[in-house]
């Protein structure tokens, strides 16, 4: 699934319909708390990922494209030229192709066209107007984001855009649905809060609400893939108390074909499930 920087309120839903008993937060949170006991515990995973949104659309019926909010990795606009996009709308996702420049056009102009750039990108969805575009539901601000062809290839590799968040994110989905059928394995004095937070890529409002909101915490487990957003989470919000971060190893991180090994995800959704019992 797709979830761009402010935009994530789809995955949210599916994620509260995965794990029983969770709940939206006022941030937009997904978050699921466990056991009455004193003592806090957290596991959090981001659930957003760099995109774009429609900047506009233009009276040819091509659409033009902005970033979204957060941090700007290298070479992200340059994989969208000539790539298939899914445009994200309130009746479903619209598939478009971002334009390439003509070769025949600009043969043997003195002029070199210059660097790909979102600013440079059209978006073409199959549409000749305004008019045909409306009618698909699609309006400024929607969020677009790569093409998603989970690709499944050696020894229990896969690759996509964003796989390695979405596998960490999901190993704890599994280890906060055993938590959910087994609560009472926890401590009796202990209690675990597992969340999905939004906006970490932008300003980490969700990850704030929590630590505002529900701590302190004894201690903060952060799970993700690579380092991900974890950096200084401890010293902006020391009511997390021991900031702990468990990273799935990731290969070719912030690419179209962005790898994780399937068991590495297996066996972190194993340890989160010890982690969530107190057994670690």
């Amino acid at each position: 699934m797709s979830a761009v920087t402010g935009l994530e309120q789809r995955l949210v839903d599916t994620l509260l319909s995965l794990v029983p008993g969770s709940r939206r937060d006022r941030a937009g949170n997904a978050v699921l708390s466990i056991g009455a006991g004193a003592s806090r515990r957290l596991a959090v995973c981001p659930v957003d990922e760099p995109g774009y949104v429609v900047g506009g659309v233009r009276a040819d019926g091509y659409l033009t494209l902005r970033r979204s909010p957060g941090k700007q990795s290298p070479g992200r606009d340059a994989q969208l030229e000539g790539q298939r996009v899914s445009i994200w709308t309130p009746v479903g996702v619209v598939p478009g192709v971002v334009a390439v420049r003509s070769i025949h056009l600009t043969r043997g102009r003195d002029r070199a066209p210059g660097e790909f750039t979102v600013d440079s990108g059209l978006v073409d969805v199959g549409a000749g107007s305004l008019a045909e575009v409306d009618s698909l539901g699609i309006r400024p601000l929607a969020p677009v984001t790569l093409h998603k062809r989970p690709h499944r290839y050696g020894r229990d590799l896969l690759a996509a855009p964003a796989a390695g968040r979405r596998a960490a994110c999901t190993a704890l989905v599994v280890a906060a649905q055993r938590a959910a059928t087994e609560q009472g394995m926890i401590p009796r004095r202990q209690s675990v809060v597992i969340a999905f937070v939004v906006e970490q890529e932008l300003s980490a409002r969700g990850l704030a609400t929590i630590a505002n909101a529900m701590g302190p915490f004894e201690e903060t487990v952060v799970v993700d893939g690579a380092d991900g957003g974890a950096a200084g989470v401890a010293e902006r919000w020391p009511s997390l108390g021991r900031v702990v971060v468990k990273s799935l190893p990731v290969r070719y991180p912030g690419t179209a074909v962005e790898t994780v090994a399937l068991p590495d995800a297996e066996r972190l959704a194993t340890e989160l499930a010890a982690w969530i019992r107190g057994s670690r």
